[in-house]
């Protein structure tokens, strides 16, 4: 079994890459973040035609996430428990479609799209952690209850865990930016700690191993990425884990996503 996870960045302008990608990858379920659609206008076809069901999370052009599956799609839930909503001081807090959960094949499939965080003073930035420390919470939960849970938590992170996950740790430090701050890092230890493992890790080794590059200033020939995709598996998925990778390919080319997929392989059940 295949699983897998991508930001794809707007799934409408990219509609045929996706469903490309769906028909040479072979994989069994896709996590996607940044679908950029509400529900009506959502390629629903683009799925169906390729063997997949899929369930989706939108509200606008912005964020947006979906799992597709050709083995299972069960208990799909929106949001998880507590989910945290963003509001500016004197706004109404408003929820924002950045998770989806559901049981394929056994496994499961959480695609989350971690907020981004904007900038270390931002009001996003206090959000994002409090977003992270609910989920990680819950997912302890999820693992002590059940210790032979399945479970794939799938998506943008829009965090750098370790130096080596940026292609300038020192520009990124001496900068004050995001994804590489210690709350940041922490808040994503904090998974860690809890029992999950980062699966592709070891069969990706860094540095140089990315799974973004930004848009400007020609980061992906420059080989100047980040690795802020992840797939964290409970320790029964660990243990079924046999191999990943980056693919990388996806990311050249007229019309590609500023992120590539990450792909684990299965064993067994």
């Amino acid at each position: 079994m295949k699983i897998a996870t991508w930001n794809v960045n707007s799934l409408r302008a990219r509609a045929d890459r996706v469903e490309a990608w769906l028909d040479r990858s072979d994989v069994d379920v896709l996590a996607i973040q940044e679908t950029k659609c509400k529900d009506e206008n959502f390629p629903w076809e683009l799925f169906e035609n390729s063997g997949f069901e899929v369930a989706h999370f939108g509200f606008s052009q912005w964020n947006g996430v979906a799992i597709a599956s050709r083995v299972g799609l069960d208990d799909v839930q929106r949001t998880f428990p507590d989910q945290p909503a963003f509001g500016k001081p004197g706004v109404d807090p408003v929820q924002e479609a950045r998770a989806i959960g559901a049981t394929c094949g056994g496994v499961r499939v959480w695609s989350l799209y971690v907020p981004n965080g904007r900038a270390l003073d931002d009001p996003h930035m206090p959000y994002k952690i409090e977003w992270l420390d609910t989920l990680r919470s819950h997912a302890r939960t999820w693992i002590t209850e059940d210790p032979q849970a399945q479970l794939a938590l799938m998506g943008d992170w829009n965090i750098a865990p370790q130096d080596e996950d940026v292609w300038d740790i020192d520009l990124f430090v001496d900068g004050g930016y995001t994804h590489v701050s210690p709350a940041e890092r922490d808040a994503f230890q904090g998974f860690l700690d809890a029992g999950f493992t980062d699966v592709a890790r070891p069969y990706t080794p860094g540095p140089g191993s990315y799974t973004y590059w930004d848009y400007k200033q020609l980061r992906f020939p420059k080989k100047e990425g980040m690795r802020i995709d992840f797939v964290l598996g409970s320790p029964a998925l660990t243990a079924r884990v046999s191999d990943a990778f980056v693919d990388r390919e996806e990311r050249k080319g007229k019309g590609a996503s500023d992120h590539a997929p990450v792909i684990v392989e299965l064993d067994g059940q």
